[in-house]
């Protein structure tokens, strides 16, 4: 995630630069995501928390909060990914900013894992 945002900002310092390999991270990203997602609900994980199997401290807040940012950030992959067959150079700007906001709620996935599971 990290690497395909420092790319885009990269492309925007380079607008002659193919946009080939930006391209092809965001689509690695794509199929790497979810992969990631699933391995955080195998057991124990946050399958666990939304059964009450695992007390967040916040009556199962933070696994909705969870749930929500590992879709969001997939959403934003794939928005990425249309921005980016627009042939404009401001597609690459919309796309390193979608990026931006991914690596938040890619960082909220992680770290709400992290935390809500580390009790367990």
């Amino acid at each position: 995630m990290t690497d395909a945002m420092l790319l885009g900002h990269w492309y925007l310092v380079q607008p002659g630069l193919p946009r080939r390999l930006l391209n092809e991270l965001v689509t690695a990203l794509g199929w790497i995501w979810p992969l990631e997602v699933a391995a955080l609900l195998v057991p124990t994980g946050m399958f666990s928390v939304w059964s009450g199997a695992i007390d967040d401290g916040w009556n199962g807040t933070l696994g909705w909060f969870w749930g929500a940012c590992a879709v969001t950030t997939i959403v934003l992959v794939f928005v990425t990914r249309a921005a980016l067959r627009e042939r404009q150079y401001s597609a690459v700007m919309a796309a390193t900013g979608l990026l931006y906001l991914a690596i938040l709620t890619a960082f909220g996935t992680d770290l709400v894992a992290r935390a809500v599971l580390d009790q367990a």
